[in-house]
């Protein structure tokens, strides 16, 4: 009975460690920005410029924990790690549940978004499977001779930390963002008819101006009661409004993009019939500037030999990106959105989108950014 109890922790816990490891490491940039989320409500805003390094070990670490305690490979050193692991993550998901900071942990990442609470509770959960282990350390034992062991152990932290690595070069293996291959951005922006909206549920606090009593209501009990026609009674401060159930919410709900002068061209942009090359640079300052040249290279061609219309998307200040347009004798339109929608269509900077009728045909990374005969060869002259 006990040694099917650690068995069961043991399998669970593991696998558990695996995946939840392996979906953030195929999109390592997005929970890097998650990690500066958190390092902004700690005030440790310096380890900024470690955000990649470590959400690309950090990944590495859970897969490597928890492959390593399958085949049972240092089960006491992994065992103390992975209740130090658990540990910390639910101080942090309990921070972020209790105080209202990071609404998503990232636990997950994109392919199962969790609440704070529902993210601590699956650490807690968690945590009691990794105390039974804990206890019983002792008894677990390796699937293999120590020899074996450690050469898994070695091609586990190879295969972990080179996944993360490809992904950042290459983009996510599987694309769980709402900009993904074959998505319909104008749709995903709106809210079908008859969606249920947000219930909210709003509190007030009155004093009766005679006897100074007071009273707490919600909006319902205020307008059934009939306290509200009674002038004995007033409302004392701002109604408090209170999210009570979520409804409905399109995937994509901050996408603005505009010109210079700040009027918006998404319903154009999105709309054309025509294949559209958009470059995606949300950051001038940091994006790779030879790459943004070979770019504005293939967007020449395109231009000139198929009227392709081509857009360079930044969150950067009309003022800067117009002198790095010209700089870079950039061909394309400038427009202009938010950053964090701009983080989210293609993480590369600068990375490309191939659009049709709003649809993302095919995305790529600056590091394997498409030729133009292969963009001729699959897209243009199939049009």
């Amino acid at each position: 009975m006990k040694n099917g109890s650690v068995w069961f922790c043991r399998i669970t816990v593991g696998l558990l460690f695996i995946f939840s490891g392996l979906i953030k490491a195929n999109d390592p940039l997005g929970f890097s920005y998650k990690l500066e989320e958190y390092f902004e409500v700690f005030h440790i805003t310096w380890l900024n410029g470690l955000a990649l390094s470590m959400s690309v070990l950090l990944c590495a670490l859970e897969m490597i924990l928890g492959f390593t305690l399958l085949v049972g490979a240092r089960a006491i050193k992994v065992v103390w790690g992975l209740l130090l692991l658990i540990i910390f993550f639910g101080f942090l998901t309990f921070y972020s549940a209790y105080f209202k900071v990071v609404q998503t942990c990232g636990c997950f990442g994109d392919a199962i978004p969790l609440t704070p609470w529902q993210s601590f509770s699956k650490d807690m959960a968690l945590l009691l499977l990794v105390m039974v282990l804990f206890v019983n350390r002792k008894s677990i034992k390796p699937l293999t001779n120590a020899k074996t062991s450690d050469k898994l152990l070695i091609g586990a932290t190879i295969i972990s930390i080179g996944f993360g690595l490809y992904t950042y070069n290459f983009l996510p293996v599987v694309d769980f963002l709402p900009y993904k291959v074959g998505a319909n951005i104008l749709q995903e922006m709106k809210t079908p008819p008859g969606a249920v909206p947000d219930e909210f549920e709003v509190t007030y606090i009155l004093k009766n101006k005679k006897t100074k009593e007071s009273k707490t209501m919600s909006d319902k009990e205020y307008i059934k009661s009939g306290i509200w026609k009674d002038t004995k009674w007033e409302v004392k401060g701002n109604p408090e409004s209170r999210l009570v159930k979520k409804g409905f919410e399109p995937k994509i709900r901050d996408l603005n993009i505009q010109d210079a002068q700040g009027n918006n061209y998404n319903e154009e942009l999105l709309s054309s019939p025509f294949y559209s090359l958009v470059i995606v640079a949300w950051n001038l300052e940091d994006t790779n500037a030879e790459a943004v040249n070979r770019i504005n290279a293939l967007a020449i061609n395109l231009t000139q030999n198929y009227n392709t219309r081509t857009i360079f998307l930044t969150s950067n200040a009309p003022d800067n990106a117009q002198k790095f347009a010209k700089a870079h004798k950039l061909i394309s339109e400038l427009f202009y959105a938010d950053g964090v929608p701009l983080k989210t269509m293609v993480r590369s900077n600068p990375g490309i989108i191939l659009l049709k009728n709003g649809i993302v045909i095919n995305k790529w990374h600056f590091h394997n950014m498409p030729k133009y005969e292969d963009i001729v060869k699959n897209y243009l002259s199939k049009q």
